[in-house]
């Protein structure tokens, strides 16, 4: 009994830290500024590459 109620206290524990740590991302929208971020650093790699045009 003494097990069942460890693991259930530390299921509990877990998931009451995903919980907060996906409302920090919603609340803080950073989940966009990450992509953001990575779009940048995209087209950063992308601008800098010669295009061959065959027009």
């Amino acid at each position: 009994m003494d097990k069942i109620l460890k693991f259930i206290f530390s299921l509990i524990k877990v998931l009451l830290i995903v919980v907060v740590v996906l409302f920090v991302v919603y609340f803080w929208n950073l989940d966009q500024k990450l992509l953001g971020w990575a779009y940048k650093q995209v087209n950063l790699i992308f601008d800098r590459k010669k295009v061959n045009q065959v027009f």
